[in-house]
């Protein structure tokens, strides 16, 4: 019996010849867009950089001198996470560090916090989440402007008041959803604890992020 008298065999080698294509095809298109989507991760990098580290304070390229820090007490994850390290005239003035707010309503919160060496808060933004829409997602910027709160506030002064208003702090809870804010103020203060307590090793840093051309 040939092939062409089975149908079951022929049709399975087209199917595979199919899949194969298909696979190719898929491995091609990649290829091609992979520095493509390189240029536009790096560009949200760079926007989400610029807005918790203001251009105007740093002459380094934040996304080049990147390190990778450690701590899951005070950052929220068992994995190092990125830290971006701001300059001016060759002096080191400003940090932005990722962080987990690990005990959001849904889970995970992912964030990033800019603060300079007198450990004021220079902007906050979130990275990721998956907090229920309409309630908690006010910790995006695009739905609420809750975020841009942190701005200008000073760690080192008074660290008991980072926490919402509901636990005697001076952060607003959202109404109906107060387990999100609660998580996402908790992350901040101890992300911030953490540059407070390694700020000078930060700098001294050799543990390059992956990538980095540093």
């Amino acid at each position: 019996m040939t092939i062409n008298e089975n149908p079951m065999i022929k049709n399975g080698l087209l199917l595979g010849l199919f899949a194969l294509c298909c696979t190719g095809l898929v491995a091609l298109v990649n290829a091609l867009t992979q520095d493509t989507i390189a240029l536009q991760q790096q560009k949200q990098l760079t926007e989400t950089l610029t807005q918790v580290i203001p251009t105007a304070l740093h002459d380094n390229a934040l996304f080049e001198q990147c390190i990778l820090v450690h701590s899951p007490e005070l950052l929220g994850s068992d994995a190092s996470l990125p830290a971006y390290l701001a300059y001016k005239n060759q002096q080191p003035v400003a940090i932005a560090i990722e962080a987990i707010a690990p005990d959001g309503y849904n889970g995970e919160m992912k964030l990033i916090i800019g603060v300079d060496n007198n450990g004021q808060v220079l902007g906050v933004r979130t990275l990721s989440h998956q907090e229920t829409p309409g309630l908690g997602d006010k910790i995006e910027l695009r739905k609420s402007d809750w975020v841009t709160h942190f701005s200008g506030k000073m760690f080192n002064n008074n660290p008991e008041q980072w926490k919402v208003k509901k636990d005697g702090g001076q952060f607003d809870q959202f109404t109906g959803a107060t387990i999100t804010p609660r998580a996402y103020v908790k992350a901040v203060a101890k992300a911030l604890s953490f540059v407070e307590q390694n700020r000078q090793a930060l700098y001294q840093s050799h543990v390059k992020c992956e990538g980095n051309h540093e």
